[in-house]
């Protein structure tokens, strides 16, 4: 297994990665952990999760995606279709040289994450999801709750609209309405001012390329999936239909009192259900 990487590559885009923890070998420590981000989000949402791992002898290897790392950043929506993201996983895989990783999601990070395990379950040893259920199980709670929830997704769809009104939402007085100061000036300087803010807005327009299959096809990797009950976005209705998409060994954990961004206010979770869902796969 070669050395730490900051980067790699994939048609002609270069995506930049933290790489951290000990580089092992020979036993279920040799398998990296692979860290998916979501939005409006980037590799350092894993920030106080990855020394968690690191410090159980686990790589980690967590990367600006599509849209998000200034070197790939293409400008058609078609570009940002699940299999585009899914295929960047699989080259970020293949560069480190792991037959087989843990991969771990949030929020858009798990869509990626459920459809990699989808369509090349044999290069995963474990799945963990954190906020978005399997594809099946979030289409299938739309009547129950789970489409008042995803009113945003339509506003996104409108070309323009939000690259032009969030800079100015962000920089009016009333921006806490965002959420606290310190989510607010992150996503300001981490997604507005970096520009990663179109990339991340074509992954929900590109929604209209999704492969159905991906509803209907159950995930066969040891799986686990977080959910928190404060989380306004993402149904209880969906969280508790995933297991129907699993056929393998599968932990479902919610966290009471948690609001959607699990990886920032519960990273000791996030390790130990990480760390529990690989040692029951060894």
């Amino acid at each position: 297994m070669p050395g730490k990487i900051t980067e790699f590559s994939r048609d002609g885009y270069v995506f930049d990665v933290v790489d951290s923890g000990p580089i092992a070998d020979g036993d279920e420590t040799s398998i990296p952990v692979i860290l998916l981000h979501g939005f409006p989000e980037r590799a350092d949402c894993w920030r106080s999760v990855t020394p968690l791992l690191n410090a159980a002898g686990l790589r980690t290897i967590a990367p600006d995606q599509r849209g998000y790392s200034p070197r790939a950043r293409p400008a058609k929506v078609r570009d940002y279709r699940i299999a585009e993201l899914v295929a960047d996983v699989v080259a970020l895989a293949d560069a480190v040289e792991a037959p087989k990783v843990h991969l771990v999601g949030h929020d858009w990070g798990s869509i990626v994450a459920w459809a990699v395990a989808s369509q090349y379950p044999d290069r995963l040893a474990t799945l963990t999801t954190l906020a978005v259920p399997h594809a099946g199980a979030y289409m299938r709670a739309m009547p129950r709750g789970q489409l008042l929830r995803s009113w945003y997704m339509g506003v996104f769809q409108i070309p323009g609209l939000v690259e032009w009104l969030l800079p100015k939402a962000l920089a009016s007085e009333r921006a806490e309405r965002f959420g606290p100061k310190g989510f607010v000036d992150q996503l300001r300087i981490d997604i507005v001012d970096y520009g990663a803010l179109p990339g991340g807005l074509n992954w929900y327009r590109a929604m209209r390329y999704m492969d159905r299959e991906l509803t209907r096809r159950k995930t066969t990797v040891p799986t686990t999936y977080i959910w928190s009950d404060g989380d306004i976005y993402l149904s209880r209705a969906g969280a508790r239909g995933c297991a129907a998409m699993v056929d393998a060994p599968y932990d479902f954990i919610v966290l009471e009192g948690v609001d959607h961004w699990i990886p920032e206010r519960r990273p000791d979770a996030v390790a130990d259900a990480v760390l529990a869902r690989i040692a029951h796969s060894a």
